[in-house]
Protein backbone atom coordinates (compact mmCIF):
# COMPACT_ATOMS: atom_id res chain seq x y z
CA UNK A 1 0.00 0.00 0.00
CA UNK A 2 1.72 3.04 -0.93
CA UNK A 3 1.49 6.25 1.54
CA UNK A 4 -0.57 8.36 -0.79
CA UNK A 5 -3.27 5.55 -0.49
CA UNK A 6 -2.73 5.22 3.04
CA UNK A 7 -3.48 8.69 3.29
CA UNK A 8 -6.68 8.90 1.55
CA UNK A 9 -8.14 5.94 3.43
CA UNK A 10 -6.86 7.53 6.62
CA UNK A 11 -9.00 10.64 5.64
CA UNK A 12 -12.02 8.77 4.50
CA UNK A 13 -12.10 6.96 7.82
CA UNK A 14 -11.85 10.09 9.76
CA UNK A 15 -14.42 12.19 7.21
CA UNK A 16 -16.87 9.66 7.30
CA UNK A 17 -16.85 9.45 11.29
CA UNK A 18 -17.62 13.10 11.60
CA UNK A 19 -19.85 13.15 8.81
CA UNK A 20 -21.70 9.89 11.04
CA UNK A 21 -21.36 11.82 14.56
CA UNK A 22 -22.79 15.27 12.39
CA UNK A 23 -25.91 13.35 10.95
CA UNK A 24 -26.47 11.77 14.02
CA UNK A 25 -26.43 15.02 15.78
CA UNK A 26 -28.65 16.58 13.53
CA UNK A 27 -30.98 13.91 13.37
CA UNK A 28 -32.08 14.43 17.07
CA UNK A 29 -31.41 18.28 16.71
CA UNK A 30 -34.19 18.28 14.33
CA UNK A 31 -36.70 16.16 16.15
CA UNK A 32 -36.66 18.07 19.28
CA UNK A 33 -36.74 21.79 17.42
CA UNK A 34 -39.37 20.30 14.84
CA UNK A 35 -41.59 19.25 17.89
CA UNK A 36 -40.70 21.60 20.72
CA UNK A 37 -40.23 24.94 18.44
CA UNK A 38 -44.02 25.03 18.62
CA UNK A 39 -44.55 25.61 22.32
CA UNK A 40 -41.46 28.43 22.51
CA UNK A 41 -43.24 32.13 22.67
CA UNK A 42 -42.70 35.05 25.18
CA UNK A 43 -45.55 33.60 27.39
CA UNK A 44 -43.58 30.27 27.26
CA UNK A 45 -40.57 31.82 28.65
CA UNK A 46 -41.87 34.66 31.03
CA UNK A 47 -44.86 33.05 32.87
CA UNK A 48 -45.38 30.51 35.69
CA UNK A 49 -46.38 26.89 35.49
CA UNK A 50 -50.10 26.31 34.98
CA UNK A 51 -53.02 23.63 35.75
CA UNK A 52 -50.91 21.02 36.95
CA UNK A 53 -47.65 22.19 34.89
CA UNK A 54 -49.94 21.32 31.77
CA UNK A 55 -50.32 25.19 30.87
CA UNK A 56 -47.95 28.36 31.69
CA UNK A 57 -44.41 29.11 31.20
CA UNK A 58 -40.76 28.11 32.47
CA UNK A 59 -39.32 31.41 34.02
CA UNK A 60 -39.33 29.56 38.04
CA UNK A 61 -36.63 26.78 36.64
CA UNK A 62 -34.72 29.23 33.87
CA UNK A 63 -34.08 31.67 37.30
CA UNK A 64 -33.33 28.89 39.06
CA UNK A 65 -30.82 27.61 36.73
CA UNK A 66 -29.28 30.56 35.69
CA UNK A 67 -28.91 30.80 39.82
CA UNK A 68 -27.48 27.11 39.97
CA UNK A 69 -25.06 27.98 37.50
CA UNK A 70 -23.61 31.31 39.27
CA UNK A 71 -23.30 29.61 42.73
CA UNK A 72 -21.22 26.75 40.67
CA UNK A 73 -18.97 29.32 38.83
CA UNK A 74 -18.23 31.44 41.98
CA UNK A 75 -16.89 28.00 43.60
CA UNK A 76 -15.52 25.96 41.05
CA UNK A 77 -13.79 28.18 38.95
CA UNK A 78 -11.28 29.97 42.03
CA UNK A 79 -10.63 26.35 43.42
CA UNK A 80 -10.03 24.65 39.99
CA UNK A 81 -7.72 27.69 38.50
CA UNK A 82 -5.73 27.75 41.73
CA UNK A 83 -5.42 24.46 42.31
CA UNK A 84 -4.09 23.90 38.55
CA UNK A 85 -1.76 26.85 38.77
CA UNK A 86 -0.48 25.31 42.35
CA UNK A 87 0.27 21.54 40.78
CA UNK A 88 2.01 23.33 37.03
CA UNK A 89 3.45 25.94 38.56
CA UNK A 90 4.81 25.58 42.58
CA UNK A 91 4.20 21.36 42.87
CA UNK A 92 7.43 19.74 41.79
CA UNK A 93 7.33 16.73 39.77
CA UNK A 94 6.55 13.62 42.79
CA UNK A 95 4.88 10.82 43.43
CA UNK A 96 2.07 12.94 45.59
CA UNK A 97 2.03 14.87 42.73
CA UNK A 98 1.26 12.12 40.44
CA UNK A 99 -1.05 10.64 42.74
CA UNK A 100 -3.07 13.95 42.82
CA UNK A 101 -3.41 14.43 38.87
CA UNK A 102 -4.62 11.04 38.53
CA UNK A 103 -7.17 10.96 41.60
CA UNK A 104 -8.31 14.40 39.49
CA UNK A 105 -8.81 12.56 36.22
CA UNK A 106 -10.26 9.31 38.23
CA UNK A 107 -12.90 11.89 40.01
CA UNK A 108 -14.04 13.48 36.56
CA UNK A 109 -14.93 9.79 35.55
CA UNK A 110 -17.42 9.14 38.55
CA UNK A 111 -20.80 8.93 37.70
CA UNK A 112 -22.41 12.56 38.60
CA UNK A 113 -25.11 10.36 40.91
CA UNK A 114 -22.61 9.83 43.13
CA UNK A 115 -21.79 14.08 43.12
CA UNK A 116 -25.44 13.76 43.96
CA UNK A 117 -25.26 11.19 46.67
CA UNK A 118 -22.43 13.09 48.22
CA UNK A 119 -23.53 16.61 48.18
CA UNK A 120 -26.42 15.06 50.06
CA UNK A 121 -24.54 13.74 52.67
CA UNK A 122 -22.09 16.97 53.38
CA UNK A 123 -24.06 20.04 52.48
CA UNK A 124 -27.26 18.83 52.99
CA UNK A 125 -26.98 16.95 55.74
CA UNK A 126 -23.17 17.55 57.35
CA UNK A 127 -22.79 21.20 57.30
CA UNK A 128 -26.66 21.61 57.55
CA UNK A 129 -27.37 23.56 54.91
CA UNK A 130 -30.88 22.08 53.98
CA UNK A 131 -32.44 21.55 50.45
CA UNK A 132 -31.46 24.53 48.86
CA UNK A 133 -29.89 26.17 45.73
CA UNK A 134 -26.29 26.67 47.61
CA UNK A 135 -26.52 23.15 48.25
CA UNK A 136 -26.97 21.93 44.67
CA UNK A 137 -24.63 24.76 43.30
CA UNK A 138 -21.82 23.34 45.52
CA UNK A 139 -22.33 19.66 44.65
CA UNK A 140 -22.16 20.57 40.73
CA UNK A 141 -18.87 22.62 41.65
CA UNK A 142 -17.92 19.99 42.97
CA UNK A 143 -18.19 17.54 39.86
CA UNK A 144 -16.75 20.70 37.89
CA UNK A 145 -13.99 20.89 39.60
CA UNK A 146 -11.70 17.90 37.77
CA UNK A 147 -12.90 19.30 34.30
CA UNK A 148 -11.36 22.54 35.50
CA UNK A 149 -8.33 21.75 37.41
CA UNK A 150 -7.71 19.50 33.98
CA UNK A 151 -8.41 21.96 31.25
CA UNK A 152 -6.33 24.72 33.33
CA UNK A 153 -3.08 22.71 33.63
CA UNK A 154 -2.97 21.89 30.21
CA UNK A 155 -4.20 25.12 29.36
CA UNK A 156 -0.82 26.43 31.34
CA UNK A 157 1.49 23.73 29.78
CA UNK A 158 0.91 25.16 26.75
CA UNK A 159 2.74 28.58 27.94
CA UNK A 160 7.05 27.98 26.88
CA UNK A 161 8.70 27.75 30.05
CA UNK A 162 11.09 30.37 27.92
CA UNK A 163 8.56 33.11 28.71
CA UNK A 164 9.00 32.39 32.48
CA UNK A 165 12.79 31.74 32.54
CA UNK A 166 12.96 35.16 30.70
CA UNK A 167 10.71 37.27 33.58
CA UNK A 168 11.94 35.41 36.27
CA UNK A 169 15.73 36.53 34.58
CA UNK A 170 14.76 40.63 34.59
CA UNK A 171 14.45 39.87 38.15
CA UNK A 172 10.11 39.36 38.26
CA UNK A 173 9.39 37.33 41.13
CA UNK A 174 7.80 33.40 40.35
CA UNK A 175 4.39 34.49 41.73
CA UNK A 176 4.41 38.13 39.77
CA UNK A 177 5.68 35.90 36.21
CA UNK A 178 2.25 33.96 37.28
CA UNK A 179 0.20 36.95 37.42
CA UNK A 180 1.63 39.12 34.79
CA UNK A 181 2.44 36.50 32.23
CA UNK A 182 2.04 32.99 32.57
CA UNK A 183 -2.01 32.99 33.61
CA UNK A 184 -2.73 36.07 30.78
CA UNK A 185 -1.61 34.06 27.67
CA UNK A 186 -3.58 30.79 29.12
CA UNK A 187 -6.56 32.81 30.31
CA UNK A 188 -8.49 31.90 26.80
CA UNK A 189 -7.93 28.29 27.16
CA UNK A 190 -8.80 28.92 31.22
CA UNK A 191 -11.74 30.39 29.95
CA UNK A 192 -13.05 27.97 27.70
CA UNK A 193 -12.62 25.21 29.77
CA UNK A 194 -14.31 26.94 32.32
CA UNK A 195 -17.46 27.91 30.58
CA UNK A 196 -17.49 24.61 28.46
CA UNK A 197 -16.83 22.69 31.95
CA UNK A 198 -20.11 25.05 33.84
CA UNK A 199 -22.41 24.16 30.51
CA UNK A 200 -22.50 21.06 31.06
CA UNK A 201 -23.03 21.07 34.79
CA UNK A 202 -26.06 23.64 33.78
CA UNK A 203 -27.57 20.08 32.16
CA UNK A 204 -27.00 17.45 35.00
CA UNK A 205 -30.07 16.59 36.59
CA UNK A 206 -28.52 13.57 39.16
CA UNK A 207 -26.56 15.99 41.46
CA UNK A 208 -29.53 18.51 41.85
CA UNK A 209 -31.89 15.42 42.44
CA UNK A 210 -31.09 14.71 46.20
CA UNK A 211 -29.55 18.45 46.97
CA UNK A 212 -32.53 21.28 46.72
CA UNK A 213 -34.33 20.82 42.89
CA UNK A 214 -38.34 20.94 43.18
CA UNK A 215 -40.86 19.73 40.88
CA UNK A 216 -42.93 22.81 41.56
CA UNK A 217 -42.69 26.23 43.03
CA UNK A 218 -45.01 28.90 43.68
CA UNK A 219 -43.28 32.00 43.02
CA UNK A 220 -39.81 33.11 42.30
CA UNK A 221 -36.78 33.40 45.23
CA UNK A 222 -33.61 34.31 45.31
CA UNK A 223 -32.81 32.90 48.85
CA UNK A 224 -29.83 30.59 48.58
CA UNK A 225 -31.46 28.54 51.66
CA UNK A 226 -34.89 27.47 49.71
CA UNK A 227 -35.54 24.85 46.85
CA UNK A 228 -34.94 26.06 43.38
CA UNK A 229 -36.60 24.62 39.99
CA UNK A 230 -34.11 23.92 37.08
CA UNK A 231 -34.45 23.01 33.78
CA UNK A 232 -32.90 19.72 33.72
CA UNK A 233 -35.34 18.53 36.52
CA UNK A 234 -38.53 20.15 34.77
CA UNK A 235 -38.16 18.33 31.74
CA UNK A 236 -37.50 15.36 33.70
CA UNK A 237 -40.64 15.26 35.31
CA UNK A 238 -42.56 16.22 32.28
CA UNK A 239 -41.19 13.35 30.26
CA UNK A 240 -41.35 10.50 32.51
CA UNK A 241 -43.32 11.54 35.57
CA UNK A 242 -46.16 13.91 34.49
CA UNK A 243 -49.48 12.15 35.47
CA UNK A 244 -50.33 13.25 31.72
CA UNK A 245 -46.97 12.73 29.88
CA UNK A 246 -49.25 13.17 25.94
CA UNK A 247 -50.56 16.61 26.88
CA UNK A 248 -47.25 17.97 28.09
CA UNK A 249 -44.73 16.72 25.54
CA UNK A 250 -45.10 19.82 23.61
CA UNK A 251 -44.34 21.30 26.71
CA UNK A 252 -41.10 19.06 27.42
CA UNK A 253 -39.44 19.67 24.26
CA UNK A 254 -40.29 23.38 24.22
CA UNK A 255 -38.02 22.76 27.58
CA UNK A 256 -35.82 21.17 25.93
CA UNK A 257 -35.19 23.27 23.16
CA UNK A 258 -34.48 26.45 25.70
CA UNK A 259 -31.59 24.18 27.89
CA UNK A 260 -30.09 23.28 24.38
CA UNK A 261 -30.19 27.06 23.78
CA UNK A 262 -28.69 27.99 26.98
CA UNK A 263 -25.68 25.56 26.49
CA UNK A 264 -25.68 26.57 23.24
CA UNK A 265 -25.20 29.85 24.08
CA UNK A 266 -22.52 29.45 26.96
CA UNK A 267 -20.60 27.46 24.62
CA UNK A 268 -20.72 30.45 22.22
CA UNK A 269 -19.62 33.01 24.61
CA UNK A 270 -16.39 30.31 25.33
CA UNK A 271 -15.96 30.58 21.47
CA UNK A 272 -16.13 34.46 21.60
CA UNK A 273 -13.79 35.07 24.59
CA UNK A 274 -11.11 32.72 23.29
CA UNK A 275 -10.87 34.58 19.66
CA UNK A 276 -11.04 38.11 21.63
CA UNK A 277 -8.15 36.92 24.08
CA UNK A 278 -6.06 35.25 20.77
CA UNK A 279 -7.04 38.16 18.30
CA UNK A 280 -5.11 40.68 21.10
CA UNK A 281 -1.75 38.14 21.55
CA UNK A 282 -1.49 38.33 18.08
CA UNK A 283 -1.20 42.09 18.03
Amino acid sequence: MTKKLKILIDWILLAGSTLLVCLILGVILWDIFSKGMSSISWDFVSQFPTHGMTQGGILPAIIGTFLLTIITTLFAMPLGVACAVYLNEYASPSLLTNIIRASIRNLAGIPSIIYGLFGLALFVQSLKLGTSVLSAGLTLGLLSLPYIITTTEEALKRIPNSMREATLGLGATQFETIKDVVLPRALPGILTGVILTISRAAGETAPILFTGVAFYINGITLSLDQEFMALPYHLYMLSTQHHAIEQVRPLAYGTAVVLIALVFLLNMVAFYIRFKHRSQQDV
